[in-house]
């Protein structure tokens, strides 16, 4: 669905990407890893086109470099930042009225109310008294009333407690069903749980690419790349785990 090939950003003056490439499956999930500051956000951001990007970088056979943001976004590119960017000072319901599409507003709501019924429940609420984990659901949610041929999201679980985090993973679980998903993530109990592919930068370059499975299997060679240990214990998959055999969210 998705190719990067010898994808380069500078910015500042400074080499940030150098000769990126990988692929992302059209079904599932794709795990783009790696420590702070490797690029891992400017690659995403590269093909939102939100950075200046030389190289190609190719959706569904489709050139993006040159094309700007608006563009990227309506051939179906939706982009959930780290920062989650919702608008505290307009209700939940405003924010998603935003992001409606003009053929079927409507459409998209009873999805989005399926995977996050607190959505419907806080309409009425302004989105900055939201919490944490609530204001990630509504950065998701918005993105999916429009169709999406591929699904950017960056850092979902960042900052949530264990069970919110499983309550967002599951919901990121069901929507790769449909939606092909490239998502840069810290948890490895959420890749574990989410991710078949995995790509891992470092220091804007490709250092791994494989199944998730035989990367988070060798300890040695995690630990080396991203500086953490899999042994420890999991709950954000036990919590997943628990919420998928009860039907509903942990």
């Amino acid at each position: 669905m998705l190719e990067l090939e010898d994808v380069r950003v500078r910015l500042g003056g400074s080499a940030i990407l150098h000769g990126v490439s990988f692929t992302v499956a059209a079904a599932g999930v794709t795990a783009l890893l790696g420590r702070n500051g490797v690029g891992k956000t400017t690659t995403a951001k590269s093909v939102l086109g939100l950075y200046p990007a030389t190289g190609s970088i190719r959706l569904d056979g489709r050139e993006l470099i040159g094309l700007p943001t608006h563009a990227v976004a309506r051939l179906g590119i939706g982009y959930v930042p780290e920062d989650r960017g919702v608008f505290a000072g307009l209700t939940v319901a405003e924010n998603l009225r935003l992001a409606e599409p003009r053929e079927q507003p409507k459409a998209g709501y009873p999805r989005v109310y399926e995977l996050f019924p607190v959505l419907e429940a806080r309409a009425a609420q302004p989105a900055g008294t939201l919490s944490g984990g609530e204001q990630q659901m509504l950065a998701i949610g918005r993105i999916l009333l429009r169709r999406n041929r591929l699904l950017v999201v960056d850092e979902p679980t960042k900052g949530l407690s264990p069970k919110v985090a499983a309550e967002v993973a599951r919901a990121l679980k069901e929507v790769a069903e449909t939606v092909p998903v490239l998502l840069i993530e810290q948890n490895l109990s959420v890749v574990r749980t989410l991710a078949g592919q995995a790509v891992v930068l470092d220091t804007g370059r490709v250092a791994h690419r494989g199944a998730t499975r035989d990367l988070l299997a060798d300890p040695a060679r995690t630990n080396a790349l991203l500086g953490v240990s899999t042994a420890r214990a999991d709950p954000v998959r036990a919590d997943t785990a628990r919420a998928d055999a009860r039907g509903g969210t942990a």
